[in-house]
């Protein structure tokens, strides 16, 4: 069974991460994944996350810091994450050429057979930007999982959604490089709006139910990473969503 986690960027909001570690763990959470500011001090951070009996097993770095490789490695190794993934590449740059996303992939790709090379396992994490097709017609998604064919891809599935895209067909010919997915949920329409119209996993508009089915029979999901990109109270998306989850897996 894939173990629930959680994207620590959605507590970006409510410091200090002592306290959030404190909160997921009395909520049941085993596992977090963590984002490119958190490691300053990678022993701290590891002690933490031991002091609550928590897990960091993937985490998100920023293109500039996985080109540090020596460094990543050793941040990765200190933490005990096993999985990296580049999350995004900056606003300016959503629409770039096509070139530009074909040069890319093949840097992904070299990043890629690097990071696994030291036994990690390494990927993309989309937005819905991916989704917007290029000059020529191609999408971004394609073009990175086509030139970087040896990566995994940690799919989340809402930002599919909101890319206009069908998130079970891509599962169902792309399962086989899922490697973890987000779990997040989108509010209906007009609703939410201080919080980007996102909502609780499970109180939402997304069939989840129906998507964990195809992500269960045809992805190697090992974790689902609870995300709400801008939540007004923190407890309340942990608590409902990790609540979502546990029966979905249950059923």
């Amino acid at each position: 069974m894939s173990s629930i986690s959680f994207q620590l960027y959605s507590a970006r909001n409510f410091p200090p991460l002592e306290d959030v570690f404190a909160l997921l763990a009395r909520l049941g959470y085993r596992n977090v994944e963590g984002f490119g500011g958190l490691f300053a001090d990678p022993a701290t951070l590891r002690a933490q996350l031991d002091e609550r009996g928590l897990a960091m097993p993937t985490s998100h770095f920023g293109l500039d810091q996985l080109r540090d490789r020596e460094k990543m490695v050793g941040i990765a190794r200190t933490v005990g994450i096993k999985t990296l993934y580049c999350p995004a590449i900056p606003r300016e740059r959503w629409e770039q050429p096509e070139e530009d996303w074909i040069a890319l992939a093949a840097e992904l790709a070299e990043l890629g057979k690097f990071y696994k090379g030291e036994g990690f396992g390494f990927g993309w994490h989309n937005h819905h930007f991916e989704f917007w097709p290029t000059a020529s017609g191609r999408l971004p998604m394609d073009i990175l999982l086509e030139g970087a064919p040896d990566i995994d891809w940690e799919m989340d599935v809402a930002w599919v959604v909101r890319g206009k895209h069908d998130p079970i067909k891509w599962i169902a010919v792309h399962g086989s490089r899922i490697s973890d997915v987000h779990v997040k949920d989108i509010a209906p329409e007009g609703e939410a709006q201080d919080e980007d119209g996102w909502a609780d996993v499970g109180h939402g508009t997304m069939d989840w139910a129906g998507l964990m089915a195809a992500i269960k029979s045809d992805t190697r999901t090992q974790h689902y990473v609870m995300e709400h990109d801008n939540p007004n109270d923190l407890e309340r998306f942990a608590s409902r969503s990790f609540a979502s989850v546990s029966k979905l897996q249950d059923s």
